[in-house]
C-alpha cells in the first residue's frame, strides 16, 4: 500500500516542529499556549497561587542569550491570565519554594504586561527569559491584614505590633490572655520533673519563629541543645528568661513575647530579628541541673 503524501508531510512537519523547539530551548518543556518552562526547585508546600492571591517573588529578566537586564523582589496581586502566554500563567504553575525559567515572548511581556515598549535590545518577535522563585503565597484576607498592620505601623511602632498580635490571637491560633508582663504562655506537655531555680543549670531545645510562622533560629534543626545558668545575665532575652522559670524539667510549652520582652525597637544584633519584632518560641526543658549535681 503507498503511504499518503498527505499524510507523510503532516508527519514531517510536525517532526521539524518538535525538533525545533527542542533545538531551540534545550532543557525547556512547552506548556499550554507556548509557554516554554524549566523547573529548578520544588518547594515543601504543594498549593499553589490562584487569581486573588498575593505573592513574593523573586524576579530575574534576560535575553536568550542569558543576559540580565532586571532582578529584583516583588510583591503582586496574581491575576486571571489577559492572553495566551501570559506570565500569570507562570505564576499559577509554581508553589510556595518553587522556583523555574520561563521564556515569553517579548513583545506580549513588555506591551501587554508591563505597559512598556520593548527593550531595543531584543528583536521584533523575539523572546525573554524570566526566572522566578515564589517567596510566600498569601491569600486576599492575609494581605489585607498585613496592610493593616502596615499602615498601623507607620503611624506608631508599638501599635504596629498589636495589630499583629490581635489578629494572631484572634485567629483561634493561640486560645490564651496575656500574663501581666505581656507573654503569653501555653503548655503543650506538663513536666514532671524539678521546678527552674536561679542558678540551676538548664539544657533546653527551642524553635524561634515569626508571627508568619517563619523559622529564624532553631536548636532542632542544628541538633545542638542550648545550655545556660538560670539568672546569669546576658545568657537569654527576656522573655525566655521569664518564661523557662514558669517550666518545668521535661516541659514542652509555646511562648509569644511581645518586642519589648525580646529584641527591643533595636532587633537583634545579627539583624535577623527587625525591631519592633513579636516572636514565637517552642521551648523545651531537657535538664535541669542544680550546682551541687554539676
Amino acid at each position: 500500500m503507498r503511504p499518503d503524501f498527505r499524510t507523510l508531510s503532516a508527519l514531517l512537519i510536525l517532526s521539524v516542529i518538535a525538533c525545533d523547539n527542542m533545538s531551540r530551548y534545550p532543557g525547556y518543556k512547552q506548556a499550554e499556549h507556548g509557554i516554554y518552562y524549566k523547573l529548578h526547585k520544588i518547594g515543601e508546600n504543594p498549593a499553589k497561587a490562584v487569581a486573588g492571591d498575593y505573592i513574593t517573588v523573586n524576579l530575574e529578566y534576560s535575553t536568550t542569550g542569558d543576559s540580565s537586564f532586571f532582578k529584583g523582589l516583588r510583591k503582586l496581586q496574581v491575576r486571571d491570565p489577559a492572553f495566551e502566554g501570559d506570565i500569570d500563567e507562570c505564576f499559577a504553575m509554581l508553589a510556595e519554594g518553587d522556583s523555574a525559567s520561563f521564556i515569553l515572548n517579548a513583545d506580549d511581556f513588555f506591551v501587554k504586561t508591563l505597559r512598556d515598549v520593548r527593550p531595543r535590545f531584543i528583536p521584533a518577535g523575539g523572546s525573554v527569559i524570566i526566572r522566578m522563585g515564589i517567596r510566600d503565597i498569601q491569600t486576599e484576607k492575609e494581605y489585607e491584614n498585613e496592610k493593616e498592620a502596615f499602615l498601623s505601623w507607620i503611624e506608631d511602632f508599638g501599635d504596629y505590633e498589636k495589630v499583629l498580635l490581635k489578629q494572631y490571637i484572634s485567629s483561634g491560633k493561640l486560645p490564651v490572655s496575656p500574663l501581666p508582663s505581656g507573654l503569653l504562655y501555653l503548655n503543650l506537655r506538663p513536666g514532671k520533673g524539678k521546678k527552674i531555680q536561679q542558678g540551676d543549670t538548664v539544657t533546653v531545645n527551642y524553635e524561634g519563629r515569626f508571627l508568619n510562622g517563619k523559622f529564624f533560629d532553631s536548636t532542632i534543626r542544628r541538633r545542638q541543645p542550648f545550655q545556660f545558668v538560670y539568672g546569669t545575665e546576658w545568657q537569654v532575652i527576656k522573655g525566655l528568661e521569664e518564661a523557662i522559670g514558669m517550666m518545668r524539667e521535661g516541659e514542652r510549652s509555646v511562648f509569644i513575647l511581645p518586642s519589648e520582652m525580646g529584641f527591643g525597637n533595636q532587633g537583634s544584633s545579627t539583624g535577623i530579628v527587625p525591631p519592633y519584632t513579636s516572636l514565637i518560641f517552642e521551648v523545651e526543658i531537657l535538664k535541669v541541673s542544680s550546682s551541687r549535681e554539676i
